[in-house]
């Protein structure tokens, strides 16, 4: 079956998805199926859980930093979602994260 895609404001700093353009929620406008938007909310909530465990990481001073489990995890979420938003993106969005640098390769 296939689903009609929606248009959906995006704001990754407050990790918001909404067909609704209401403040700063337009940083990125994308086109998704329900099935789509699910799947980057999930990524988004993974990011929103790693960001959670780092936090009480960073207050363990013998944890080194660099070798955090959920830093890595959390930077994988991000660069997955940001590649979701590019792929779902229009032609401004698309052109927003190239400018932004944060794919290593757009096409993972």
């Amino acid at each position: 079956m296939d689903q009609d895609k929606k248009k959906y404001y995006i704001n990754m700093g407050s990790q918001e998805i909404s067909q609704i353009k209401f403040g700063n929620n337009e940083e990125f406008i994308i086109y998704a199926t329900d099935d789509e938007v699910r799947f980057l909310r999930e990524r988004m909530q993974n990011m929103h859980d790693a960001d959670y465990r780092a936090f009480f990481r960073s207050h363990v001073p013998i944890m080194s930093y660099h070798n955090d489990e959920s830093n890595d995890d959390y930077d994988i979420g991000i660069t997955e979602a940001y590649q979701m938003i590019y792929d779902l993106g229009d032609e401004q969005t698309k052109s927003h994260i190239d400018t932004m640098g944060v794919l290593p390769d757009k096409h993972l």
